[in-house]
């Protein structure tokens, strides 16, 4: 059987890329790898060297310089040059990128939270004066809930406002997430593994740096408890609950695997498959105008050996001949990365 000839598009950070890598090399069999640089100045020349079957790619999502570099040389090897990139294009382009996922959302007539985004000092500042509290200030690009706050009254909207277009930029967290679970056990990783305690302290130090100062996202309050993941991977689907602690869900790490509802996931198959996303994750809000998607991320954290479990039991929902029918197993393997180049062997 002949191999299919592949390039890794790493990002900025040295490492990020290494579940594909860990992917490919599970697989070996059957792909051929190479990594290139997507951020270097020799880029195209790289991934022109010789044919490829296949660009997978690992946008990054520290800074807005790195993520807009990054998107725009996939949109030319996408548009221009015709190659083929798993996750898609699309996918990428809202990936990190909350402005951008708003106007698309709504572009879409896909049901999200009421969002504002303003670019004018006066306009933000009238809002604040006239808006009910509480709503949610975001920044443009920040996994995890690090550039996520609440406004609770107008002396905090009016303090951000300030703050974002004087040049301080928008709060976003540049240190450990003090609200995400597992400390002691993350804190015991840096005692056994002392190296990576200098690349936490790079990334924070690339965080700080990158400020956003001319605009700012608001976005409607969703009361809640929880929120629901909703992973798609190829016809490979999973659903989990977000846990709340303190006012966000976003980056806790705590979660519940009740069973999901059907039209949860009917809800996120429907968008999925009109856009042909195949490596999505959606996170949702039930509210009482019924589901809202509050983010999508084609790149996404697991930590924790599966991505749902029904019963107790960790498998995956297919939908096959009109029903969702669920299969017990393993298919979360390497961050669910091996799933993904199951679903390119599929498609090519």
């Amino acid at each position: 059987m002949k191999k299919i000839k592949s390039i890794i598009l790493r990002n900025e950070l040295e490492d990020d890329h290494i579940l594909w890598i860990k992917a490919c090399e599970y697989y070996h069999d059957q792909v051929e790898y190479r990594v290139v640089n997507l951020t270097s100045n020799d880029w195209l020349e790289e991934i022109q060297e010789e044919p490829v079957d296949i660009l997978l790619a690992k946008p990054g999502g520290l800074t807005a310089t790195f993520k807009q570099l990054y998107d725009e040389r996939i949109y030319i090897l996408a548009y221009i040059l015709g190659y083929k990139i798993f996750p898609s294009p699309l996918e990428i382009f809202i990936y990190e990128n909350k402005r951008f996922l708003f106007y698309w959302l709504k572009a879409s007539n896909i049901p999200h939270p009421q969002t504002w985004v303003f670019y004018d000092r006066a306009a933000a500042g009238k809002f604040a004066e006239n808006n009910k509290y509480p709503f949610v200030a975001k920044s443009n690009i920040g996994a995890s809930g690090s550039g996520v706050i609440i406004l609770h009254n107008k002396s905090e909207a009016v303090n951000y406002t300030n703050n974002t277009f004087s040049g301080r930029g928008a709060h976003r967290r540049s240190g450990p997430n003090l609200d995400k679970g597992g400390l002691i056990r993350r804190g015991f990783h840096y005692v056994l593994h002392p190296a990576d305690i200098q690349k936490k302290i790079d990334i924070y130090k690339i965080v700080r740096s990158d400020l956003q100062s001319d605009f700012v996202i608001f976005q409607e309050f969703i009361e809640h408890e929880y929120e629901w993941r909703v992973v798609r991977i190829g016809d490979s689907f999973f659903a989990h609950k977000k846990l709340k602690t303190g006012e966000k869900s976003s980056g806790t790490l705590l979660k519940n695997y009740d069973n999901p509802p059907i039209d949860l996931l009917d809800f996120g198959k429907v968008i999925t498959d009109k856009h042909g996303f195949n490596s999505q994750a959606i996170d949702i809000f039930e509210s009482e105008r019924g589901y809202l998607v509050n983010e999508m991320q084609c790149i996404f954290g697991q930590s924790d050996p599966y991505q749902m479990l029904i019963d107790g039991k960790p498998g995956r929902y297919r939908y096959i001949d009109n029903k969702w029918l669920f299969e017990e197993g393993d298919f979360a393997l390497n961050g669910c990365y091996n799933l993904r180049l199951e679903v390119v062997f599929n498609n090519l």
